[in-house]
């Protein structure tokens, strides 16, 4: 399955006018740094000219003012550069994400819920011989509790209380505790699916958003798979 799509630059994420804005950007701040390289050189010449004959400024001064100030120069230019190549990658890691959309990806993130069973798959700690399923609500309230098999696996969460009613719609976290003994040995994030329908730059790092509202970043998607199963 080809996961690259073959124009990873496409319009819909506004690759092209980001590039050009980053672009001049860069060219104003060269032209600012150029102004400021000749007015330092004027200021330098006049130094030279009107110093005490009797009395003249040893040359290594001059130079050593002169290496400062290119050394901060290119520093600068370093730093812009860096911050446009910084930009453009992450431009393109999100237009080659775009073919990502529409496809169903597996990541440990919270549950949409719809009345429906959901699979999702358990990763309970190694040596557990008892493993618990904690369901929090979206302000972070224990809903619901209940055994699940300590060798974790796929498993199907029917979205019940311990009073055997269906919880409303909506998104839930879930994770599992795993025991040895009456020792809890720790806690893990429970992998789910869900469709992705949107891939966004949030702060240099590309987002997706599943359906039903979960934001995951790209980097933690653990697999892919169309939507009719092929």
């Amino acid at each position: 399955m080809d996961l690259n799509p073959t124009n990873p630059t496409a319009s819909i994420f506004g690759g092209g006018s980001s590039a050009a804005s980053q672009t001049a950007a860069t060219a104003q701040a060269n032209s600012a740094l150029s102004s400021d390289f000749e007015t330092f050189l004027k200021m330098l010449t006049a130094q030279m000219e009107n110093q005490d004959p009797l009395n003249p400024v040893d040359s290594t001064e001059f130079a050593s003012q002169l290496a400062q100030f290119s050394s901060v120069e290119q520093q600068v230019r370093t730093n812009d550069l860096l911050s446009v190549m910084g930009q453009q990658l992450g431009i393109m890691g999100m237009g080659q994400l775009q073919g990502w959309v529409g496809m169903t990806a597996r990541a440990e993130m919270p549950v949409a819920f719809e009345g429906a069973p959901v699979g999702v798959t358990l990763n309970p700690a190694a040596g557990a011989d008892l493993a618990r399923l904690v369901v929090r609500d979206a302000r972070g309230g224990i809903v619901a509790q209940q055994d699940v098999p300590p060798g974790g696996g796929a498993f199907t969460w029917n979205g019940r209380t311990e009073t055997g009613n269906t919880l409303p719609a909506g998104t839930y976290d879930l994770s599992v505790d795993s025991f040895q003994g009456e020792e809890l040995l720790g806690t893990s994030a429970v992998e789910s699916q869900a469709r992705i329908v949107e891939a966004r730059l949030d702060g240099g790092t590309t987002v997706l958003v599943m359906e039903g509202g979960a934001l995951v970043p790209a980097s933690r998607v653990l697999g892919l798979r169309n939507p009719d199963g092929a």
